[in-house]
């Protein structure tokens, strides 16, 4: 089964600058390797500083028209936009498959769910509204309204290369500001496909611009955009490290900054839950993506009591996943991104087991004969919270379980992470329900729910998994800012 898309102008391999698919100043060039095979397959811009210039003065001269644009204008091209999205979606989820290596029914999903970003963007842009305040004086006239905040910097991640780039990019240009982006530079190829199918919906010139660059050039373009006062927002998911530099380095110009960040989420057990449903719940969570997911379960709590039920009913679920490239139609664990995700992975596991925890299934690379970068769905128990896989997030398929006596000791447990983006417990108490939801330090929290994510929903964290929301009207305010208009007739 090929992964390569029906649509070859789907398949883009140059930056786009004001409307323009060029190749890197330089002529430099990246190569796009495929997880499963451990093979490159594509090789795209390994874009400069020279590049990133070009990119930002396309948008700044774009963004006095488009924000000039009527909101239900700009969401008459975010419309287009999704139906393309939709009616291409089998090529996309093929890209995304060939390029970051999950199953193909997880590719279709993201793909939908991308798109529903630009659908609800699409509606709220045309429904922001300001505010008319009351005043004791007679002839004055005072509001609060909306405006743009200006060129947007968008810097995303490898793990959901259509669902990270839409769910930035949909309101950014809801609100009428205009963007420079920068993709992973693992997963460029789905970012490009989306840009050319904006592009075919109409957006004009310069409003999306677009440059691709490897991880040792990547300074350059984005250090170039944090000292440029024309970039007011910028907006980062990936690691806590890269956030922080971010933060710092932006600090001089005063932007306005969204960062979702890394995660260490607690998955909760207690002795009242439905351990079926808890079950079903983490399957849904730790494994989906291969655990590659930044609200992915990273460590698990389980009552004593219910400890034994839970791991039985487990261990058979998923020794059941298929293990497979995604040219498998029954894929269910596509290979890691490379081979630095294999050895962080190794290193939790390796290290779990020295500190006294038992391996129950998986814990090894597979020697799976496609090659590539696969890794066992693994479970340890006995875990504890000194492991580096309690400590760091391993963003692969290792359900990592400890035991746990009360509710007060394990909500310490719980919150004793810098991080704070996702967190899920199951109980049938609806008290406890309440009361633990309240006392669980994470930006979202899964109360007898596997799958968190929503369009209609504020997604990110607090604590070091970063601040800023993305979905839901939340999200649109993030790219906005408040003019305060006072008026004496």
């Amino acid at each position: 089964m090929s992964l390569l898309p029906h649509r070859a102008d789907l398949l883009r391999t140059q930056n786009f600058i004001n409307a323009r698919w060029c190749d890197a100043m330089d002529g430099r060039t990246l190569l796009v390797e495929d997880p499963a095979t451990a093979q490159p397959f594509a090789s795209v811009p390994d874009s400069s500083a020279a590049d990133a210039a070009a990119a930002l003065s396309a948008a700044s001269s774009a963004l006095p028209a488009w924000r000039r644009t009527a909101p239900r204008a700009r969401a008459a091209v975010l419309k287009r936009w999704h139906a393309l999205l939709l009616s291409n979606q089998e090529d996309l989820a093929r890209l995304i498959s060939r390029e970051q290596g999950k199953p193909l029914v997880e590719s279709r999903a993201e793909v939908a769910y991308a798109a529903s970003y630009v659908e609800w963007f699409a509606e709220e842009a045309a429904h922001l509204h300001g505010d008319v305040i009351p005043t004791p004086h007679a002839r004055r006239r005072m509001t609060a309204e909306w405006e743009p905040v200006g060129v947007v910097a968008v810097i995303t991640p490898w793990n959901f290369p259509a669902a990270m780039i839409a769910r930035k990019l949909a309101p950014a240009l809801a609100a009428g500001c205009t963007v420079v982006a920068k993709p992973a530079e693992d997963t460029p190829l789905t970012a490009l496909a989306l840009v050319r199918l904006a592009e075919e919906a109409g957006l004009p010139a310069g409003v999306i611009n677009m440059v691709v660059c490897s991880r040792e050039r990547a300074h350059l373009v984005v250090d170039l955009w944090l000292r440029d006062e024309r970039v007011r927002k910028l907006s980062f998911t990936g690691s806590t490290a890269v956030g922080q530099h971010l933060a710092r380095e932006s600090a001089t110009t005063l932007k306005r900054l969204s960062l979702e960040l890394g995660g260490n989420a607690p998955f909760l057990v207690f002795e009242d839950a439905d351990i079926g449903a808890a079950v079903d719940g983490l399957m849904a969570a730790k494994f989906r993506n291969g655990g590659q997911t930044c609200v992915s379960p990273n460590r698990i709590f389980v009552h004593r009591s219910v400890h034994n039920d839970f791991v039985n009913q487990l261990l058979p679920r998923v020794q059941q996943l298929k293990v497979a490239p995604a040219t498998d139609p029954s894929a269910q664990i596509g290979p890691m991104i490379n081979d630095r995700a294999i050895a962080k992975i190794t290193s939790h596991v390796t290290d779990a087991v020295a500190n006294g925890a038992q391996l129950l299934l998986g814990g090894h690379r597979s020697g799976h004969p496609a090659g590539g970068h696969f890794f066992d769905p693994t479970v340890l128990v006995q875990v504890t919270s000194t492991m580096a896989c309690s400590c760091e997030e391993t963003f692969g398929p290792v359900a990592a379980i400890s035991v746990f006596d009360t509710e007060d000791q394990v909500l310490e447990a719980a919150n004793a992470t810098p991080f704070g983006l996702a967190a899920y417990f199951y109980s049938q108490d609806i008290a406890r329900c309440w009361r633990v939801s309240d006392a669980l330090e994470a930006g979202i929290v899964g109360i007898n729910a596997g799958a968190l994510a929503s369009e209609a929903a504020p997604f990110g964290g607090i604590k070091a998994s970063g601040y800023g929301r993305e979905g839901s009207r939340h999200g649109l305010v993030d790219y906005l800012q408040m003019k305060f208009r006072c008026q004496d007739a």
